[in-house]
C-alpha cells in the first residue's frame, strides 16, 4: 500500500448486553450499501453466541452474499487485523473499504483507537472511524448505575442510538436523553431505525470527515446539549465541558501540555476533541482523542468566515472544567514563547 492510498477506517459498534448490536449487525450484513466492509465480531470468552445468532459466520473470513467479509475473533484483536489486511493483499477475499466491529458488551471500546495507532503495521493501513454505541432504553439507567463500563461506552460515541424505545414510556425516555446529554452532549443522535435500515449516515463521519456548515461554526463537534441541573447531580464522577481559546494557539505548546496531561489522567480523560486556530495557519486544525490516544491532527481547508475562535471538548471521570482550564493557561504563560491567549470555561 502507497502512502498516497487512503486508511481503512475501522468503525466501531458498543452498546451494553442486550443494547441491540445484533439487531444492527444482521441488518449491516445484509445491506449491499455495506457490501465492501469488513465485519469482525469480537466474542467475550471461548464460546460465543453471535455468530449463531447471525449465521453463516465462522471464525475464518468468510464472504456473505451481500460482499461483505465478515468473521469472528478469537485472539487478539491485532492479530485478527494483521489477518485480515494480510488475506486481502494476497486476494484471498476481496478489497474492502471499511471495518466495522462488534465489540463485547462488556468492553470498553476505548482501548480500539491505541491498538491501532500502536502497532507500526497497522496504522500504515488503518485509522480509527466512527464509534457508534447503542443504548438500551430499558436498562440505561440501571446499567449506569451498576456498571462503570456503560458511562464509557456512551462517553466515546460519536454516535448515539436509543434502542427498544417502543418497549417504555416517553418519560422514561426522555430520562434516558437527559441522562445521555449529560455525559456525552457532542454525540449525533440517530434514530431507532437506523438499526433496522441502516445507511451510510452510520459511518458517514467522525474524527476524520469534518464538516462545517454556514451558521453552524463547529457543526462537526456536534449539537452541544446543555444537561440540566437534575441530569449532573446523577451522574457521579463523569464531566462534561468545553474550553474557549481566544487568539492562535501556540501548537507546540498545547500538544506537549495534552501530551502530559493524557499520561497522567489518560484513564479518566474518556474523550477529547476539538478545532484550533494555530499560529502561522489559517486552516483549522482538527484535534480528536480517546483516553491515552491522540489521533494524528488534521486540516480542513478553511474557517467559516464568522468565528476562528478555537474549542476543546472533554469528557473526563473526576476531573473538572476549572481544573483543566487553569492548567492549560499555566502552562502556556510560562512554557510558551508566543503570547498566551486568553482561556475560557464555556
Amino acid at each position: 500500500m502507497s502512502d498516497s492510498t487512503p486508511l481503512v477506517p475501522v468503525h466501531v459498534i458498543s452498546g451494553f448486553l442486550g443494547a441491540g448490536k445484533t439487531t444492527l449487525l444482521k441488518s449491516v450484513l445484509a445491506s449491499e450499501a455495506f457490501g465492501d466492509s469488513a465485519v469482525l465480531i469480537n466474542e467475550f470468552g471461548d464460546v460465543g453466541l453471535d455468530d449463531r445468532l447471525l449465521g453463516e459466520i465462522a471464525e475464518d473470513a468468510v464472504l456473505l452474499s451481500s460482499g461483505c467479509v465478515c468473521c469472528t475473533i478469537r485472539g487478539e484483536l491485532s492479530e485478527a487485523l494483521r489477518h485480515l489486511l494480510s488475506r486481502r493483499q494476497d486476494g484471498e477475499i476481496p478489497a474492502f473499504k471499511r471495518i466495522v466491529l462488534e465489540t463485547t458488551g462488556l468492553a470498553d471500546p476505548g482501548p480500539i483507537a491505541s491498538t491501532i495507532t500502536a502497532d507500526p503495521v497497522l496504522r500504515h493501513h488503518l485509522r480509527p472511524g466512527t464509534n457508534l454505541t447503542l443504548v438500551d432504553a430499558v436498562n440505561a439507567i440501571d446499567n449506569r448505575a451498576q456498571h462503570p463500563v456503560w458511562e464509557a461506552q456512551v462517553a466515546v460515541a460519536d454516535k448515539l442510538v436509543i434502542s427498544k424505545t417502543d418497549l417504555v414510556d416517553a418519560r422514561q425516555v426522555a430520562e434516558v436523553q437527559a441522562m445521555l446529554d449529560a455525559i456525552n452532549p457532542a454525540a449525533q443522535r440517530l434514530g431507532v431505525e437506523a438499526l433496522e435500515q441502516p445507511s451510510n449516515e452510520l459511518f458517514d463521519s467522525g474524527p476524520h470527515l469534518v464538516r462545517f456548515t454556514p451558521g453552524q461554526v463547529k457543526s462537526w463537534l456536534g449539537p452541544w446539549r446543555e444537561p440540566t441541573d437534575s441530569t449532573v447531580g446523577h451522574l457521579g464522577s463523569i464531566r462534561s465541558f468545553r474550553l474557549g481559546i481566544e487568539n492562535e494557539v501556540d501548537w507546540t505548546c498545547l500538544g506537549i501540555w495534552l501530551s502530559m496531561l493524557l499520561n497522567r489522567h489518560g484513564s479518566d480523560i474518556l474523550r477529547v476533541k476539538g478545532v484550533l486556530h494555530v499560529q502561522g495557519d489559517n486552516r483549522p486544525v482538527v484535534l480528536h482523542g480517546v483516553q491515552h490516544t491522540i489521533h494524528p491532527p488534521e486540516h480542513v481547508e478553511a474557517w467559516p468566515e464568522s468565528d476562528r475562535c478555537s474549542e476543546l471538548i472533554f469528557i473526563t471521570r473526576d476531573i473538572d472544567a476549572e481544573r483543566v482550564t487553569q492548567s492549560l493557561a499555566t502552562f502556556m504563560d510560562r512554557v510558551s514563547d508566543h503570547p498566551s491567549p486568553r482561556i475560557f470555561h464555556v
